[in-house]
């Protein structure tokens, strides 16, 4: 057993300090005490027994206020050890937020539901890092690899088209999501980018940035988001806010050259069901497990101590109420 907070354990002095007062108050005779004319009454009802247990409540409420201390201190025990199984995987979303990306042929629109079903993903994998990658004409980290899940939701949800300047930089996005993984020591390292257009934009080319990816032996899956043929658009018109149908025109050849020339694979969604299947079908292939060492198995037990504390105190009140109240 050991303590979290040992430098509490100094608090002990206090119970010993009202011990150490209680005795001098006992043996000094300065306890309360009533003169009276003849002590015949206390003499026959007295007994040597109940004059050492009337020190009893006392005793208890110090012995409480000892334990609720060790308590708070909180006692660990570390004496179990198990092997735990990781995945052992790095991933990084990148994730197109091009205003396309508003095209309403998913429910409610293609981003919002990306982001609803990377939500689902991230939750599937507790023991991987996962970062988030967002590109349009630009590219930038949205969240670094981090086995935080609270976070990554968080910054996943926060995701939204009007950050930076519109287009489709394919290529930068890639890029950066292999910038953010290249010096990684994971099992296994993948990239999942989805987007719904063209490259048009950016500094590197998507070639390129395969290249650098396969260089670092970083498997990149590629999903194609959109509709066959249309697919309904929210414009803005001299009369305001309008949806018209518009040519869905994804590079699907590009993204399965990425994917083939990385080891991955290209998926099409055409709608929130197939897109669910696909990051489905891309947790069930990546599980890469590995066996860490001995692990410690944490067991708190402060918990039995606060019960005999308060087993102390419900013991003194007893007595307290019930038997030294009625001695004479």
């Amino acid at each position: 057993m050991f303590f979290e907070y040992p430098k509490l354990l100094w608090l002990e002095l206090v119970p010993l300090l009202l011990l150490a007062h209680y005795l001098w108050m006992e043996l000094s005779g300065r306890r309360p005490h009533l003169r009276v004319s003849v002590i015949a009454p206390w003499k026959k009802g007295g007994s040597s027994l109940m004059n050492w247990l009337r020190h009893l409540p006392f005793a208890l409420k110090l012995a409480a206020l000892a334990l609720i201390i060790v308590a708070i201190a909180r006692p660990r025990s570390s004496s179990a050890l198990q092997k735990i199984d990781t995945e052992g995987i790095d991933i990084v979303l990148a994730m197109d937020v091009s205003s396309s990306m508003l095209a309403r042929d998913f429910k409610p629109d293609r981003l919002s539901a990306a982001k609803d079903i990377a939500i689902e993903f991230i939750a599937q994998r507790p023991s991987d890092r996962i970062g988030i990658v967002v590109f349009a004409g630009e590219s930038y980290t949205q969240c670094p690899l981090t086995t935080d899940r609270a976070t990554l939701i968080n910054l996943m949800k926060e995701v939204q088209t009007d950050l930076i300047e519109d287009g489709t930089a394919i290529g930068n996005g890639l890029a950066t999501a292999v910038a953010r993984m290249k010096d990684s020591d994971a099992k296994s390292r993948v990239v999942i980018l989805l987007t719904d257009g063209v490259n048009n934009r950016g500094e590197i080319t998507p070639q390129m940035a395969s290249e650098i990816a396969q260089t670092y032996g970083i498997r990149v899956y590629t999903i194609g988001v959109g509709a066959n043929g249309t697919a309904p658009y929210p414009v803005m018109t001299p009369w305001g806010p309008d949806v018209q149908q518009m040519q869905v025109e994804i590079d699907e050849a590009l993204l399965k050259d990425i994917a083939d020339a990385t080891g991955g694979r290209y998926f099409r969604a055409t709608d929130n069901t197939k897109l669910m299947e696909i990051y489905g079908e891309i947790n069930r292939m990546e599980k890469v497990r590995t066996t860490v060492d001995s692990f410690p198995v944490y067991s708190e037990l402060f918990l039995r101590f606060g019960i005999a504390a308060l087993v102390c105190l419900l013991l003194s009140l007893l007595l307290d109420l019930f038997i030294f109240r009625k001695l004479p």
